[in-house]
């Protein structure tokens, strides 16, 4: 059995990590580790006491997000490919950093609160967010429109903003950047 430690590197997006998870390799396949708190403190980042835990489904081409909440999130795909996209939401220096990652299977993303998530689907994925809060309508938030010109979000698949099926009616009427006003994410 072959056993490949984790690891957590900071981004230009501060609290923002990319982690790889703990593997357990033997010739019947493959164990990875998806969450254990006490991992996340041996990496020097944050434990994450989960609250809610989403699966969503996403068809290749397609666009989600780039939505941020008043919460930690731990993403990453649990079948299929994305690419991952945040921009730091927060006010201050970093506010329009944007950082993107390729997510395949045994790369997670460690995001704070204040810092959007989004994705495009590069092949039919799923993708896998843990939550240390319960998701509620009244939470703290902001987004930003996918197709900003200023965030110079270099998508691997062309898509079309007016369906649908490829990017919904809520994430095509976001604002730019520009026009954002970040709300207090304390």
């Amino acid at each position: 059995m072959a056993l490949s430690p984790a690891s957590a590197e900071p981004t230009a997006i501060p609290g923002l990590h990319v982690i790889r998870t703990k593997v357990a390799d033997d010739e019947r396949g493959a164990i990875r580790e998806i969450l254990r708190p006490t991992a996340l403190v041996e990496l020097g980042l944050p434990p994450l006491e989960v609250r809610q835990v989403n699966l969503t489904f996403t068809r290749a081409g397609a666009v989600r997000g780039i939505h941020a909440e008043a919460m930690h999130k731990l993403v990453g795909v649990a079948a299929g490919e994305a690419f991952g996209v945040w921009v730091d939401l927060r006010p201050g220096p970093g506010f329009g950093r944007v950082v993107t990652v390729p997510l395949v299977l045994g790369l997670q993303v460690l995001v704070p609160p204040g810092v959007g998530n989004g994705l495009q689907a590069v092949t039919a994925c799923e993708y896998l967010y843990c939550f240390d809060q319960e998701w509620r309508p009244d939470m703290p938030g902001s987004c930003v429109h996918p197709l900003d010109p200023d965030l110079a979000i270099a998508w691997p698949l062309p898509f079309d903003p007016a369906d649908p099926a490829q990017l919904s009616a809520k994430d095509a009427a976001q604002p730019a950047l520009r026009g954002l006003v970040p709300p207090s994410w304390s």
